[in-house]
């Protein structure tokens, strides 16, 4: 049975642990307390608590009924994955080489303004 601080631990190794919650308010409540902001699933078969998790888990990745081991880059269509972000600003979720390239806008004119 997974203890309180267990929540709070992250093993580098193939630990899970199962937290059963009475509903779709507590399981978006404990995520919001002790997830990473890396990926989450949920299993159901109704849409609308499927909706609701999607919507409101804060998390650079959520699924409906599909493993969160598809958070790579490769399995995105991005190429190599060279790192995930659980940022909000700029890339978020796995990043490919075009996710950690900044831009450079240029301007070409005749003597336009702007009014």
């Amino acid at each position: 049975m997974a203890e309180a601080q267990d929540w709070e631990t992250e093993y580098n190794n193939y630990i899970l642990n199962v937290a059963v919650v009475d509903g779709v308010e507590a399981a978006i409540q404990h995520i919001h307390s002790h997830g990473s902001g890396h990926s989450e699933a949920i299993v159901t078969a109704d849409r609308a608590v499927a909706e609701r998790f999607l919507a409101e888990v804060d998390s650079a990745a959520v699924y409906w009924n599909a493993s969160t081991r598809f958070t790579d880059g490769g399995e995105y269509g991005m190429g190599a994955e060279i790192g995930i972000s659980t940022d909000k600003i700029g890339a978020r979720g796995p990043m490919g080489l075009d996710e950690l390239c900044s831009y450079k806008w240029q301007g070409f004119g005749t003597g336009q303004v702007r009014a």
